[in-house]
């Protein structure tokens, strides 16, 4: 409990981390990118270092890449690219980060002959077509996934997502801030639902990333209830990841199989993959981060339930939790909206939303309804921030794609879906030259 509650800062120490992944492919047959060749994740990684990013090594293979802001670059399971950004003061700055990334990943895959594109899930390619990457973690994950539901494997190898971190004050702040921002979530997943094709067919869905994620592992994911009970604080997060199953331990730069053992049994020295030892503060690290509820409280909270996208969509996802969650008269605003919701209907928008988007039902109107409040509300927090760049603008321009995918109702799935159906000519090859970075 101590850990998190070390994350607890003033607000003037508050920052913002955006973390945004895209799917790395060759650009003349659009196939998933190989780990190792001329043309690959490995070739891309050596590339970025150019750029003074500093290779880190697993089993002598480079899996990631560090910078010396505390950003990073790193590899899931399927070869997507991830940028863990920089913890920044504001959404001007995590843009620029933003464009800088891009900027430098599309200079050196345009060389290679790789292309990058920004979707919630691989639009064309089949789980066996994808080759998994290098990490020890991986492979333990792999083998442990089928064991807990049928869909973490594609979780693992063809979703990609944006996500938000954000800091709390306290223990009080963290749980308005954790209730409000897990109510909202599959608002926030309407408006970001980009993942309407499997394996070059339209599947159903508008957010099928979403959907994924029910049926992944429901021991460590979903919208996790015990949240808006009374008695919610950091002990009670603690009890939860007591109780869920361990992945791994890291031991001498290799991983140990623990998956499916104890925790509790860890700390009584009593974990049949290494008995007779007990956890270092760095295990406990690691098990946090092996859960994957909707949002998700480490030294911060993680926001989570974004499919991957637009280079202006990144921008605004960082910005729509700040001005939600770092102005005071706008989270009083946002928790007065959801506070009165029931698990109950909670549950049926997460399970509504991945299919139906911004045209779900909810009460005696649609999602869309509630996302144009929330993002009026998130508009007057940023404007409430003043934070302004160079020129004096606030950070609130960067909800205006937002704002226009809500007041159309149409996601960005549907966008897709239509030029599938219309000038792609039921192809979804086009995506990865009309949507490429």
């Amino acid at each position: 409990m101590t850990w998190l509650e070390e994350g607890c800062k003033p607000e003037a120490q508050w920052r913002i981390g955006t973390e945004h992944e895209k799917f790395a492919f060759d650009q003349v047959s659009f196939r998933p990118l190989p780990y190792e060749g001329p043309r690959s994740i490995q070739a891309l990684l050596e590339g970025l270092q150019v750029f003074g990013w500093k290779p880190v090594f697993e089993q002598g293979k480079v899996i990631a890449l560090s910078g010396q802001d505390g950003s990073s670059i790193t590899l899931e399971p399927g070869g997507q690219v991830e940028l863990s950004g920089a913890p920044l003061e504001t959404i001007h700055q995590t843009c620029e980060e933003v464009h800088e990334h891009l900027r430098q990943v599309t200079q050196v895959a345009d060389k290679l002959g790789i292309g990058l594109v920004g979707l919630g899930f691989d639009p064309k390619w089949k789980r066996d077509e994808i080759q998994w990457m290098p990490k020890g973690r991986y492979a333990i994950m792999r083998a442990y996934m089928p064991k807990v539901g049928t869909l973490g494997l594609d979780m693992m190898l063809r979703t990609c997502t944006v996500q938000a971190n954000l800091d709390y004050a306290s223990e009080a702040d963290m749980v308005t801030k954790f209730r409000t921002a897990l109510a909202l979530q599959p608002i926030v997943t309407a408006l970001f639902a980009n993942s309407p094709f499997t394996e070059g067919k339209p599947n159903g869905y508008l957010s099928y990333r979403s959907h994924i994620w029910t049926d992944t592992d429901m021991a460590r994911s979903g919208m996790l209830p015990f949240v808006f009970e009374s008695g919610m604080g950091f002990e009670r997060y603690v009890d939860y990841l007591l109780d869920m199953p361990m992945y791994f331990v890291y031991r001498e730069g290799r991983y140990i199989d623990a998956s499916g053992q104890s925790f509790k049994d860890f700390m009584a020295g009593k974990l049949p993959a290494l008995p007779g030892q007990k956890p270092q503060l760095g295990d406990w690290a690691d098990h946090v981060t092996t859960a994957f509820p909707e949002v998700r409280l480490k030294r911060y909270l993680e926001m989570r339930g974004a499919d991957g996208g637009s280079w202006s969509r990144i921008c605004a996802l960082p910005a729509l939790w700040a001005g939600l969650l770092y102005d005071g008269e706008a989270l009083a605003e946002a928790w007065d909206m959801v506070k009165d919701w029931s698990i109950e209907e909670m549950a049926q928008l997460r399970r509504d939303v991945p299919k139906l988007g911004l045209k779900a039902p909810f009460r005696k109107g649609l999602v869309r309804d509630q996302a144009l409040r929330m993002l009026i509300i998130a508009r007057e927090g940023l404007i409430g921030r003043a934070r302004e760049d160079d020129v004096g603008r606030d950070e609130s321009g960067f909800l205006d794609p937002l704002d226009r995918i809500a007041e159309r109702g149409i996601t960005p799935a549907e966008q897709l879906l239509a030029s599938y159906n219309g000038p792609w000519r039921q192809s979804v090859d086009p995506v990865y030259i009309d949507y490429a970075f």
